[in-house]
C-alpha cells in the first residue's frame, strides 16, 4: 500500500512511502487489542484507594448498652458497620491492577491497531520537520493545513523533538510521542495518525 507524503502546509511532496502488508496489512485481532488497551487502562490507575474497616475506625470498644432489656437488638460496639461512623464493610484496599501480558500479544495488538487505520485510510505520513521554538500557533496551523483540526491527532516521531511536544501539549485532542513510547491504546484512541517519514522508514526497518 502506497501512501503520498506532504509537507507540513499540507501540500503533496511528489514522493511516497510504502507501507509493508507485515505491519500494516495483518488481519486485525480484536481480542488481543482488547487486552492490550485494558492493560494499559489497567496500569494507568493507583490503587490508593482505602476505607478504614471495622479494626481501623477510632472509636472506644466499651459496649454500648446493655445486653437485654432494651427492646432493641444487640449491640456489641459503635465501631459495627451498622452505625453511623462505623468501620465499612469489606471495603476498598490499596491492590495493583495491573496484569502479565506476553510481549507477542502486544505486539500483534500494535500492528492490528496499525492495519485498522491503515485500512480506514486514517493514516498520514509528514516529511520531516522542527519548530524554531515551542509556539502553540504553529502547531494549530499545522493541524489546519492536515485538515485534522476536529479530530484526536497522534503525531509520532522517530525521535524527541522538544519543540513540537511544547507546541501540542495546550491543545485538546493533540498528542505527541515518539516511536518508542507509541502504545495499542492511543493508536485505537486517535481519529487520525500522523506519522513523520522517518518514523516510517525505522519502524519497517527495525521491527
Amino acid at each position: 500500500m502506497k501512501i503520498s507524503v506532504v509537507n507540513i502546509n499540507g501540500a503533496d511532496t511528489g514522493r511516497s512511502v510504502e507501507l509493508k502488508d507485515e505491519f500494516f496489512g495483518v488481519d486485525p485481532n480484536d481480542h488481543v487489542i482488547y487486552l492490550d488497551v485494558k492493560q494499559f487502562l489497567a496500569n494507568q490507575r493507583q490503587g490508593t484507594h482505602k476505607a478504614k474497616e471495622r479494626a481501623e475506625v477510632s472509636y472506644s470498644t466499651k459496649k454500648i448498652k446493655k445486653q437485654k432489656g432494651t427492646g432493641g437488638a444487640r449491640a456489641g460496639s459503635i465501631k459495627s458497620p451498622l452505625f453511623i461512623g462505623g468501620g465499612r464493610v469489606f471495603g476498598p484496599r490499596p491492590r495493583n491492577y495491573g496484569f502479565k501480558l506476553n510481549k507477542k500479544v502486544k505486539e500483534l495488538a500494535k500492528l492490528s491497531a496499525l492495519s485498522y487505520k491503515a485500512k480506514e485510510n486514517k493514516i498520514v505520513v509528514i516529511e520531516d520537520f522542527n519548530f524554531e521554538a515551542p509556539k502553540t500557533k504553529e502547531f494549530v496551523s499545522l493541524r489546519n493545513n492536515l485538515k485534522i483540526d476536529s479530530k484526536k491527532m497522534l503525531l509520532v516521531l522517530c525521535e524527541p523533538n522538544k519543540n513540537v511536544y511544547l507546541s501540542s501539549r495546550n491543545l485538546q485532542g493533540s498528542k505527541v510521542v515518539t516511536l518508542s513510547e507509541l502504545n495499542t491504546y492511543d493508536i485505537v484512541n486517535a481519529s487520525t495518525l500522523v506519522l513523520s517519514e522517518k518514523t516510517i522508514d525505522v519502524l519497517q526497518k527495525n521491527a
